[in-house]
């Protein structure tokens, strides 16, 4: 298919909950994931009950062996301040985490894939987003 997609926290979450479908995520595709959703889900395993924990490190496990990792960087900021600006102008702001995974897809011209309706992606100048779910 060769889109180039940046995979949102939310997505890993509802698949490790099977309640979206791993295939919903065509990793034929140039997938990356944000260090930031990364971290989001990092602390979501180390909050989850320990039954949990083992089938939510090895989904991701699985995930970062398919799926690289993009970090915030110098090539990322600037984009996020865009971001961080026009919701203040526009006074509609966003969580600054949500606003990092956007710019980082914005930046590295990437689709957002998103479980997260409340993070209202919609409308931010410059991201395509794919809502699954």
């Amino acid at each position: 298919m060769d889109r180039r997609l940046l995979v949102d926290t939310g997505v890993l979450v509802d698949i490790e909950r099977a309640l979206v479908d791993p295939a919903t995520v065509d990793f034929d595709d140039d997938v990356r994931m944000s260090i930031v959703s990364l971290s989001e889900y990092m602390v979501g395993i180390a909050l989850a009950q320990p039954v949990y924990r083992p089938r939510m490190q090895q989904l991701l496990d699985r995930v970062l062996r398919a799926v690289p990792v993009v970090p915030y960087d110098e090539e990322i900021q600037p984009t996020h301040v865009e971001l961080l600006a026009w919701t203040r102008r526009h006074g509609c702001p966003r969580a600054q985490h949500d606003l990092i995974i956007a710019a980082t897809a914005v930046a590295t011209g990437r689709i957002l894939v998103t479980t997260d309706h409340k993070a209202r992606f919609d409308g931010l100048p410059g991201l395509e987003v794919t809502y699954v779910r």
